[in-house]
C-alpha cells in the first residue's frame, strides 16, 4: 500500500497537493492524521467519497510499501502516522514541499522543496509533463490548494508557475464557484466571537515606523480556523505583523490534556523579518511571511511576550529621508522669471523647483503645470514667486519612510522638501518613494531557490572574490569616508560582473569606479579628490591623477606586487547636461541617485554602498537587475544617444560582449538618433563633438582590437551605427571581406601585434571612402600621423603599383617597386587590390623581401675594398642578380663583384 500523508489541521494545499500526487501514483491512498481547517471540513463533508481517502485507523501498518508526505517536513504534525517512518519494511519516503529554509526530520529517500507558493503546483506540474488529466473534482481541490496559499496569487511567495498551474486547471474544468465558496467560507460563531475578543484585547506596538499586534486568546478546546482569523485582523487593525496566541486546554471530547497547549499563528508583511526562523527554533515553521508553531506546557503570557520581543528584534531600521531624498536640491529666487525656470527645468529633467530667498530658506515650490499654465497665459516675463505654491508640507531628513508615505497620501503631495536647521537640505518626490517601495516588495530568489531581498548585504561576496589587497583598500577607503560623514560606492561594471559572475569564481578586477556621496551631509564638491588624496598618502606606491573640471581623481598601480596593475577612479556624485549633442558633458555635483541616472545603460547603474549605515546595500533604481537576468541592454532616457553617440557603440560591445540582447526600445532610440541625421549636420559644420571625434576612437579601439570584434562590427552594421563616423560608410560584402583579410594577414606576418591590428581594420574601413573623407575622418579621431599619412596616400600607391608592375620583367624589378614602401601600406594595397596583385605583394611579404645576397659589406672589406659609396651599388647588383638567378653561390658572387670592379 502506498499513502499520502497530510499534515494535521489539513488545509486545501496540502489536500490538494495530496491529490495531485494520488493522479500521479496510481492505486496511493490519501491519509489525513487529524483535523481539518473548517473550509477543508465543510468541502470534504460533500466530496469525501470522490477522493482516494483512507481512513486513518483503517491503515494496516504491515501491508504500507511507500510513504509519501505533502506540504510538510516535520514528523509530528503527523500524529499517530509518525511511527510508521520507522517501519523496517518501508521502501521508499518522499517529501515535497514548498517551504524552504526549513529542518526536515522525516528520513526521507526523496525530497522535492522549490520556491511556488504552493505544494499543490510542484503536482500540476508534474501532472501536465506526465500528460494526466484530473477530472473536475480533482482540478477543483487542486484549484483551491494554489488560491488558498497563494491568497488567490496575491501572497508575496506567489509566483508565475502558481498562475501557469492555475490556468491549466481552469482548463480542466475547475469550478469557479465552488472555489470562490470555500476560498472566503466566512466565519462561524466561534470565530466571530473570538475576533470580537481579539479586536478588544490586541496589544499594539509601535517599532521604527511600524505596528506590530499581538493576542492571546483562550479557550477550552482548540479552535479550527485560526489563521484565517488571522488574515482578517491584520486587515482590520492595519498592523504590519501580527502574532496571535491560542492558548487550550482540552480535547474535544472534554476530556484534559495532560500538559495545554499553545498555538501561534505569526503574520508580517514587513521586509527583512522572517518568521519561518523566528518559530523554526521552537519547533515550527512556514514562510518568512506566515508560520505557525504549537507549544507543549509553556506560560502562554510570557512565551508570547517573548517570541514578540524576538520578533521586534528582526525588524531592520527603515529608511530615512537622508537616504531617499535627491541632494543637492535646484534653487530659483522668487524673482526668477517664468521663462527662466522654464531653461532650468529643461537643463536638469526636473519636474519642479524650490524657490528659496536670500538665506536659503525655503519659500515654496513650483510645478512644471504651474510654469506651463502661465506661459499659457503669456507670463512668461512674471516671476514664479506669483505662481509658487507657498504652505508645504516638509520633512526632517530623519523622518521614516512609512511615515512620507503617509504624508505623501495624506495630503496628495508630490515632493516633500527636507529640512534641517532652517535649510534646504534635499527633496523626496513620489517617484523616489514609489521606487524604493517597489523594490522592496519585489521578491527575488538566489539560484537555490531561496528568498533574497531585493537590497542584499553583499560585502560578504565582494570581499570573499576580490585579493585581500584589494578589498583592504577599499574597506580603508570606506573607512575615510565614514570619518567625514560621506557614503563611498563601487559603481558601473564592478558591480555588473560581481552579479553576473558565479558565487564561487574570484574576480581579478584591475579597474575599479568608485564614488563619493557627501551630499546628504552637504560636502564639498571636491569630496571624490580629497579622498583619493588621502588614500596616495596612505598608498604612496600609486600615481594620482585628478580631473578638476569633472571632478574626478584616479589612483594607478603599475606592477605593484600586491595590487598588480589597478587602476581606481574616484568620483564625486554628480550630474550632467550636454549642452548640444556629442558634446562633452557640464558636470555638477549632485547626490548618488542622479549620479547613476547620468550613466549609459541599467546594467551599469548598479552601486553597491561601503559604508555604514546598511554597508552592502544594492543600489538598484532603475531595474539594472532585472535587466541583468534577463540579459539585455537597456538605455536609461529616450536622448541619450542623441547626446552621446558613443553609447551606440558602447550598446554594442556590451551586448555582444556578454551575449546579451539589445532591448527593443533601445533599439528604436539608436534608430532615431541615427536617422535624425545630427550626427551628419554636426560633421559637415565642424562642430566641436568629442563624442564624435577622442571618445568615438577610444570606442572603435574597445570593439576593433576585442576578439568579439566581428560580431560587434556586423551589429554596427547592421544599426547603420558606421553613419556615426560618415554618412556613406557602409559595410557591404567586399568591405567585410577586406577587413577579416586584413585579420587574417595580421594574424600571420605579426601575431606579435606590432602593428596595431585594431587601427589597419579601422584604416580598411574608412578607406572606403573617397580619400579627402577617409583622411578628414582620421583626423577628426585623432588616430596616429602615420596612419592619417597611409589614408591620405594610398590611393596614390595603389595608382603607383599597378602602373608599375606590369613593366617588371625581373623578380628584381617587382621587388624594387615594393622596397620602397612600408609594411602596413603594402597590407592595406593587398587587401583592396585583385587577386593578382595581391598574390604577388603576398610573395614579396613572405618570401622575396627575405632573400639576402651571398656577400655582405664585410665580406666586401675582406675581399679589399675600401668601404664607400659604391658599397650600395655593388649590395644592390648583387641582390637584383640573386632575386633574378644569375648567381647562387658565394664564389660566383665574389666574380661578379670582381667583374664590377674591373669595369
Amino acid at each position: 500500500m502506498d499513502l499520502i500523508l497530510c499534515h494535521q489541521t489539513v488545509d486545501f494545499d496540502a489536500l490538494g497537493a495530496a491529490v495531485g500526487l494520488s493522479c500521479l501514483k496510481m492505486g496511493s491512498r490519501i491519509v489525513l492524521t487529524g483535523g481539518a481547517h473548517p473550509a477543508v471540513k465543510d468541502f470534504l463533508a460533500l466530496h469525501r467519497d470522490e477522493l482516494a481517502l483512507i481512513e486513518l485507523r483503517s491503515v494496516n501498518p504491515k501491508q504500507i510499501r511507500a510513504l509519501m508526505v505533502v506540504d510538510n517536513q516535520q514528523r509530528d504534525r503527523l500524529g499517530k502516522a509518525s511511527p510508521w517512518f520507522d517501519l523496517p519494511h518501508i521502501q521508499t519516503i518522499e517529501v515535497y514541499d514548498h517551504h524552504l529554509n526549513t529542518t526536515s526530520n522525516i528520513p526521507a529517500t526523496l525530497t522535492e522543496i522549490e520556491p511556488v507558493g504552493a505544494t499543490t503546483t510542484l503536482m500540476v506540474e508534474k501532472i501536465q509533463q506526465e500528460s494526466i488529466h484530473p477530472n473536475p473534482i480533482e482540478a477543483t481541490v487542486m484549484a483551491l490548494g494554489i488560491h488558498v496559499d497563494t491568497g488567490s496569487l496575491t501572497f508575496p511567495q506567489s509566483t508565475s508557475r502558481d498562475a501557469h498551474a492555475l490556468a491549466w486547471l481552469m482548463e480542466r474544468g475547475a469550478n469557479v464557484k465552488t472555489i470562490a465558496q470555500y476560498c472566503d467560507p466566512g466565519f462561524s460563531p466561534q470565530l466571530q466571537q473570538l475576533l470580537t475578543e481579539a479586536l478588544e484585547n490586541l496589544k499594539k506596538t509601535d517599532l521604527r515606523g511600524y505596528t506590530i499586534a499581538s493576542v492571546l486568546l483562550t479557550t477550552e478546546i482548540f479552535i479550527p480556523g485560526l489563521s484565517n482569523l488571522a488574515e482578517r485582523l491584520i486587515e482590520l487593525t492595519e498592523s504590519d505583523a501580527l502574532l496571535l496566541g491560542h492558548y487550550y486546554d482540552k480535547r474535544r471530547n472534554d476530556k484534559p490534556y495532560n500538559q495545554g497547549r499553545l498555538t501561534v499563528i505569526g503574520r508580517t508583511r514587513i521586509e527583512g523579518t522572517n518568521l519561518n526562523q523566528l518559530f523554526e527554533v521552537y519547533g515550527g515553521g512556514g514562510h518568512a511571511q506566515a508560520a505557525s508553531l504549537m507549544l507543549r506546557d509553556v506560560e502562554p503570557q510570557t512565551t508570547l511576550e517573548k517570541l514578540l520581543q524576538e520578533f521586534l528584534a528582526q525588524i531592520p531600521h527603515p529608511l530615512t529621508a537622508r537616504d531617499l531624498m535627491s541632494s543637492p536640491v535646484r534653487t530659483i529666487r522668487p524673482e526668477t522669471t517664468i521663462e527662466q525656470a522654464q531653461r532650468v527645468l529643461f537643463r536638469y529633467g526636473h519636474s519642479g523647483l524650490s524657490v528659496v530667498d536670500e538665506s536659503d530658506r525655503l519659500m515654496g515650490i513650483i510645478s512644471r503645470r504651474d510654469l506651463d499654465l502661465a506661459f499659457h497665459h503669456g507670463f512668461s516675463h512674471a516671476p514664479v514667486k506669483g505662481y509658487m505654491t507657498r504652505h508645504l508640507k516638509t520633512i526632517t531628513p530623519d523622518t521614516l519612510l512609512p511615515e512620507i508615505e503617509s504624508m505623501m497620501v495624506t495630503y496628495d503631495v508630490g515632493r516633500l522638501p527636507v529640512i534641517e536647521d532652517d535649510k534646504l537640505l534635499g527633496i523626496v518626490t513620489r517617484t523616489d518613494l514609489l521606487r524604493q517601495i517597489h523594490q522592496n516588495r519585489e521578491e527575488k530568489h538566489d539560484k537555490n531557490g531561496n528568498k533574497i531581498p531585493s537590497v542584499s548585504c553583499l560585502l560578504p561576496s565582494i570581499s570573499h572574490r576580490l585579493s585581500p589587497p584589494i578589498w583592504s583598500l577599499l574597506e580603508f577607503a570606506a573607512k575615510e569616508a565614514e570619518k567625514r560623514g560621506w557614503h563611498l560606492y563601487i559603481v558601473g561594471g564592478a558591480v555588473r560582473d560581481l552579479l553576473l559572475s558565479e558565487e564561487e569564481e574570484f574576480l581579478l578586477l584591475q579597474d575599479i569606479d568608485l564614488v563619493v556621496d557627501g551630499f546628504h551631509r552637504s560636502a564639498d564638491v571636491g569630496a571624490g579628490v580629497e579622498l583619493a588624496s588621502t588614500l596616495q598618502e596612505t598608498f604612496p606606491n600609486a600615481r594620482l591623477s585628478v580631473h578638476g573640471e569633472f571632478q574626478t581623481a584616479a589612483l594607478l598601480w603599475h606592477k605593484d606586487p600586491q595590487l598588480g596593475s589597478l587602476w581606481v577612479d574616484i568620483a564625486t556624485s554628480r550630474t550632467e547636461f550636454y549642452p548640444y549633442p556629442a558634446a562633452n558633458p557640464e558636470v555638477e555635483a549632485s547626490s548618488i541617485r542622479q549620479d547613476l541616472y547620468r550613466r549609459d545603460f541599467t546594467i551599469n547603474a548598479l552601486a553597491v554602498r561601503l559604508t555604514s549605515p546598511r554597508e552592502g546595500e544594492l543600489l538598484d533604481f532603475f531595474r539594472g537587475m532585472l535587466d541583468l537576468r534577463s540579459r539585455q541592454i537597456r538605455v536609461l532616457h529616450a536622448n541619450s544617444f542623441i547626446e552621446d553617440p558613443t553609447r551606440i557603440y558602447r550598446a554594442v560591445r556590451f551586448a555582444v560582449r556578454l551575449g546579451f540582447e539589445i532591448e527593443p526600445q533601445t533599439e528604436a532610440y539608436i534608430n532615431y538618433a541615427i536617422e535624425s541625421g545630427i550626427y551628419e549636420r554636426l560633421r559637415i559644420e565642424n562642430h566641436s563633438a568629442p563624442a564624435l571625434t577622442t571618445r568615438l576612437k577610444a570606442e572603435l579601439k574597445y570593439i576593433l582590437e576585442a576578439n568579439y570584434w566581428k560580431p560587434a562590427l556586423k551589429l554596427l552594421a547592421d544599426l547603420d551605427a558606421l553613419l556615426c563616423l560618415h554618412s556613406k560608410l557602409l559595410l557591404d560584402d567586399v568591405l567585410w571581406w577586406q577587413i577579416r583579410y586584413v585579420s587574417r594577414w595580421l594574424r600571420y606576418l605579426d601575431p606579435e601585434n606590432n602593428l596595431e591590428h585594431w587601427l589597419l581594420r579601422l584604416e580598411v574601413l574608412i578607406s572606403q571612402l573617397e580619400t579627402g573623407e577617409s583622411s578628414k575622418i582620421a583626423l577628426n579621431l585623432q588616430l596616429p600621423k602615420d596612419s592619417i599619412q597611409r589614408l591620405k596616400t594610398l590611393s596614390e600607391i595603389e595608382l603607383e603599383i599597378k602602373e608599375k608592375l606590369p613593366k617588371c620583367n625581373k623578380l628584381s624589378e617587382i621587388v624594387r617597386v615594393f622596397h620602397s614602401y612600408k609594411l602596413p601600406n603594402l597590407i592595406l594595397v593587398a587587401v583592396r587590390s585583385p587577386k593578382k596583385i595581391r598574390h604577388t605583394i603576398w610573395q614579396y611579404i613572405t618570401k622575396w623581401s627575405n632573400i639576402q645576397a651571398p656577400l655582405n659589406g664585410n665580406d666586401l672589406k675582406a675581399m679589399g675594398y675600401k668601404p664607400g659609396p659604391q658599397y650600395k651599388t655593388i649590395l644592390d647588383r648583387l641582390l637584383s642578380a640573386t632575386l633574378d638567378g644569375e648567381i647562387e653561390t658565394k664564389e660566383e658572387a665574389e666574380e661578379l663583384v670582381k667583374k664590377m670592379m674591373s669595369n
